[in-house]
């Protein structure tokens, strides 16, 4: 370890993370105050469907089984890929808010990475196969969850970067460790992936995240 450099702030840690640029959501704040309970209801409702694949599904079939109109589908979204999107994009929004609010002011930058990767994991939770399969072979879709994945990434090494500074860790390559830590619930939540795996796509993230963490506090500063 480095000699130890003053404490990090809560306006120290505060600051880096509110200077990461974070993905545009597709449903903005505006959007999202305007949706009525039902339509709220439904993307919540489509999230659990769209776990068993969506690639076979029409609006009118998702219609039917949500005892909807297709007016109202077509009411969030113009067409079934952009409806998976929106529920995506969505549901990567809450977590991603929820993450963050896992860091509390007063952590060491480690404890706060383990907090909020943690909390980041539980996107891949419920990542079935059938799901896994579908999203794969959406272009969109990839782009999006690649969107979510760069600003985990940026968010990991800022919290390395201040670990480094602090000399809680040895002076390691931030980039390099934040794009493997942070990628771990993406690569386990691949179809062959889970296919293999042990345990569910969340815990193989968690126990190798905690790993390579553990590993870092031993490397010489």
């Amino acid at each position: 370890m480095t000699p130890a450099a003053a404490p990090a702030t809560h306006t120290d840690l505060t600051r880096r993370l509110r200077a990461i640029p974070a993905p545009r959501p597709m449903l903005d704040r505006d959007r999202e105050h305007q949706l009525t309970s039902r339509q709220r209801e439904i993307l919540d409702e489509l999230g659990s469907m769209f776990r068993q694949g969506f690639a076979d599904l029409t609006m009118a079939e998702i219609a039917s089984r949500l005892n909807c109109s297709l007016r109202t589908l077509y009411g969030l979204a113009p067409s079934r890929d952009e409806l998976v999107l929106t529920v995506i994009d969505r549901n990567l929004w809450v977590i991603g808010r929820n993450a963050m609010g896992a860091i509390e002011p007063d952590m060491a930058p480690l404890d706060a990475l383990r907090a909020y990767l943690a909390a980041a994991t539980v996107a891949v939770s419920g990542t079935t196969q059938e799901l896994a399969r579908d999203l794969a072979a959406m272009p969109a879709a990839q782009r999006r969850n690649g969107a979510h994945s760069e600003y985990l990434v940026a968010v990991t090494r800022g919290l390395l970067d201040l670990a480094v500074e602090q000399g809680d860790i040895g002076d390691v390559d931030t980039a390099a460790v934040a794009r493997v830590v942070a990628s771990l619930g993406h690569h386990f939540a691949q179809p062959d992936a889970i296919a293999e795996l042990r345990t569910s796509p969340k815990e193989a993230a968690d126990t190798m995240m905690d790993i390579i963490l553990r590993g870092l506090t031993s490397l010489p500063g």
